[in-house]
């Protein structure tokens, strides 16, 4: 990053120069949001913008897919997350000039993202086209205690003349973000990059009610085809003492309130506007009216001041439970609580809604909901957070009959998950890498199973989450199938792994290893049930028609699953013919041909062994317990040089499995790559918003990677692997209640109860500890694991089983 133009703070983001040329990123790492409404960093001016944003989680256009050629069970019904209207919008003028950063004469420009206060602060001085010098000061917050709220401020003062002032306050239906002004900034980015996202062409708002009553206006929408419904109102406040007229004017699409104000010299003018948004798929727009009315009328009658107050103790309160410090590392300590703080923005009220791949910060990835939560999310939620982690699980249970329908349509028992979505029904046009994907199941069981290792709160259970790991698991026993081939062996064919660069094989290692665990934790959960619920355990047996042979069958399936394994190698293959593919050369690949899913044809890539992200690498992690630490070393060593790491989530496992290996440096390396992957960045498509769940892979590289922390089947153990780089790391835990802070140094591990009733048992590399209430324990550590210098290579003259050779093959044709 360019320290001059972003500067070091602790607990807040600064840029002090403005730019068009990273308008996009910008906009996006500047973002505010509560989970529920997000609002990109443009300019309250509204104008030059590389895509005005203003989202609502779930709020959504659906249209029907047109495949080039039709086959059955294809999925039919496209979704995009759609731009809300526009409330950010408060244009200025001096003397009937306009303000606009791009274009203006701005003699100093500072903004900043406040990590302690939720708050997003701009400061300018402008001179205007007639010498005057008039201070702007904006900020922007969308409330966390307050779910469906907006604060927005805009203060000017002319420092040394008096001038005419007008400041027009407007809520904008935009089409997408597209801008009136014809601002937009081209991004030169690549036509067929599948991360970014569709736009809908058609009219997507339809009009409904729309009003103003004094200072307060009124706007609400149908979104023509999903049906859904949406109503904002904002209300104005205008704090001055000079003298000020006030003009109105509402339709369908736009709503103003202009205020002229013959401005006084240094007599400073203040508006804020308070915004509130509410969305719905049933609930017709009438009633949503009345529920902006009411929030603003409570927001009203408690003060503005109190909304600021509020905001302040809410992230306290998140904050004491979630911070993660690197004493003497100021650059990576920013870096991090940026990213945590980006975990709060995406899940924090959602409330029983998804959290979609970019958050509320861009619409990328058409703002689906993907595995992402689950494996990357979920868990920071659940030590940190219970509750959230909770409300995010909810939106699965919901799913459960589009699940069950989607499971039907492609000949399998129980329920089979989408692969992205918004509304619960499968969304990915490309099977091959999105339907195929079908250890989604399992990923969404993973995170079930870890929020009730960490909390204990078999009531979820009980309430009906168990049906997601019932259902599930009988998807696998319908999917796989019996071979005997010297005992019985269950498989798993014609599917695709989380590496999206072989897609629909059989036996991809982490679908089977995920799909075992899948199917033992859902008779580990029905056993449980019946022993500590009997009642909840009947009614479930009796909901789902469960037969009594249906867990025997399933711990008979997992048992005898089909785990890859090549004799010759000493690895764990990703797949059953992973190795009769001939070997990528990525060391000859020039870096103007990455990432390869932009530059090469699928067909091409799947022929090869070489990975968009870790697969095998990732099981490793999830299922750790399942592997020795020499199988994990060895498989490494060998995936590692083939992982091209095109996936912004790759490098958060190759990190966490580095660092437990021993690759003490390249587990360092890859966690800056992934802390700074939106700061900096590094994918190049931060503009359509920030990586959530690389957002959530930071924590997991600090806490599960150089923390050691590990909970298979309940057992909280640590391990730690401190780099020799940082002199201390601590963060906090909540296990079952107990809220803990942990601090790593290079020859001890201290846990202390912050706040709890409950003792907390874990093992330290073997060894059994308490510690209870107010307690504090210190734990000597002779070192912090096995130390492995450089990085794993690409090896020649590896064999098959069958004994051929394996050499690395340029993939590419030489360019003329």
């Amino acid at each position: 990053m360019d320290r001059d133009r972003f500067p070091i703070d602790p607990w807040r983001l600064i840029q002090t120069e403005y730019s068009t040329e990273d308008l996009g990123v910008t906009e996006s790492l500047f973002a505010v949001g509560n989970g529920f409404l997000g609002m990109r960093a443009n300019n309250a001016e509204g104008r030059t913008a590389h895509e005005h944003g203003t989202f609502v989680n779930g709020l959504h256009e659906t249209w029907k897919i047109r495949h080039a050629e039709q086959a059955y069970g294809f999925a039919e019904v496209g979704q995009a997350m759609v731009n809300a209207p526009d409330s950010k919008v408060m244009r200025l003028y001096v003397d009937d000039e306009p303000l606009s950063v791009a274009e203006s004469d701005v003699l100093s420009y500072e903004r900043s993202l406040d990590f302690r206060e939720g708050v997003l602060r701009r400061e300018l001085l402008w001179l205007t086209p007639s010498g005057k010098r008039v201070k702007v000061t904006a900020s922007r917050m969308v409330s966390f205690p307050e779910r469906h709220l907006a604060v927005m401020t805009l203060e000017v003062t002319v420092l040394d003349a008096d001038a005419p002032l007008t400041i027009s306050c407007q809520l904008l239906n935009r089409q997408d973000g597209e801008d009136e002004y014809d601002g937009a900034v081209e991004t030169g980015k690549e036509l067929n990059d599948p991360r970014t996202a569709g736009r809908v062409t058609e009219r997507v708002f339809l009009p409904r009610k729309h009003w103003q009553d004094g200072d307060r206006s009124v706007l609400s929408y149908e979104v023509a085809n999903s049906g859904m419904t949406l109503a904002l109102a904002a209300d104005h406040v205008i704090e001055t003492s000079n003298d000020y007229s006030v003009e109105k004017y509402i339709d369908g699409d736009i709503a103003k309130n202009v205020f002229a104000i013959d401005a006084r010299q240094g007599d400073p003018v203040r508006i804020t506007k308070l915004v509130s948004y509410h969305s719905s798929r049933t609930t017709p727009t009438r009633e949503l009216i009345d529920r902006c009315r009411r929030t603003l009328d409570r927001i009203k009658a408690a003060g503005v001041a109190a909304q600021y107050t509020k905001q302040r103790e809410w992230l306290a309160e998140f904050w004491a439970r979630s911070d993660v410090e690197i004493p003497g590392h100021p650059d990576v300590q920013q870096a991090v609580r940026w990213n945590l703080f980006q975990l709060a923005q995406a899940s924090a009220r959602a409330d029983g809604l998804g959290v979609p791949a970019k958050g509320l910060t861009g619409n990328g990835y058409s703002g689906h909901y993907f595995w992402d939560t689950e494996i990357y999310v979920v868990p920071f939620l659940s030590y940190t957070s219970p509750l959230w982690a909770r409300n995010a699980l909810r939106i699965r249970e919901r799913m459960l009959p589009a699940a069950r329908d989607r499971a039907k349509k492609l000949n399998e028992a129980g329920a089979l998950f989408p692969w992205r979505t918004i509304n619960g029904e499968e969304a990915s046009a490309y099977y091959a890498a999105g339907t195929a994907q079908y250890h989604i199941n399992a990923d969404v069981t993973y995170a079930l199973a870890k929020f009730i290792d960490a909390t204990g709160d078999i009531d979820f259970l009980c309430n009906g989450a168990i049906d997601i790991a019932v259902e599930t698991a009988r998807m696998w026993l319908s999917l796989g199938f019996w071979r005997w081939n010297g005992e019985d062996r269950f498989e798993i064919h014609g599917v695709t792994g989380p590496d999206e660069y072989a897609t629909v094989v059989n036996n991809n290692l982490f679908t089977n290893v995920m799909a075992r665990f899948n199917l033992r934790y859902a008779v580990q959960a029905l056993k449980r049930l019946e022993r500590d619920r009997p009642e909840a355990y009947e009614r479930t047996v009796k909901r789902l028609e469960l037969r009594s042979t249906e867990p025997t069958d399933w711990e008979r399936a997992a048992d005898a699953m089909a785990i890859p394994y090549s004799e010759s190698l000493q690895i764990h293959p990703q797949d059953s013919e992973f190795l009769e593919r001939e070997v990528w050369d990525l060391e000859a690949t020039p870096e103007n041909r990455k990432p390869l899913m932009l530059h090469f044809h699928p067909l091409v890539i799947y022929r090869f062994q070489v990975l968009k992200q870790a697969d095998v690498v990732l099981a490793l992690f999830l299922q750790g317990d399942e592997f020795t630490l020499e199988e994990k070393l060895a498989d490494f060593n060998y995936y590692d040089p083939l992982t091209t790491s095109d996936s912004s989530l790759s490098k958060i496992v190759q990190s966490i499995i580095a660092a437990e290996v021993g690759y003490q440096d390249l587990a360092l390396d890859y966690f800056h790559d992934t802390v700074f992957v939106d700061l900096e960045d590094r994918h190049g498509n931060t503009s359509d918003g920030v990586h959530v769940a690389a957002a959530g892979g930071v924590w997991n590289a600090l806490v599960s990677g150089f923390g050691g922390m590990r909970d298979h089947d309940g057992v909280l153990t640590f391990d730690p692997r401190l780099p020799k780089q940082w002199p201390e790391l601590r963060y906090r835990l909540t296990w079952r209640g107990t809220r803990m802070l942990v601090v790593l140094s290079t020859t001890a591990m201290r846990v202390s109860v912050l706040d709890g009733e409950n003792p907390v048992s874990f093992l330290v590399r073997g060894e059994q500890f308490e510690v209870g209430p107010g307690g504090d324990l210190e734990i000597p550590l002779p070192d912090q694991g096995p130390i492995l210098a450089g990085r794993p290579v690409q090896h020649r003259g590896y064999r098959r089983d069958d004994g051929t050779l394996m050499e690395p093959t340029a993939a590419q044709r030489d360019e003329e």
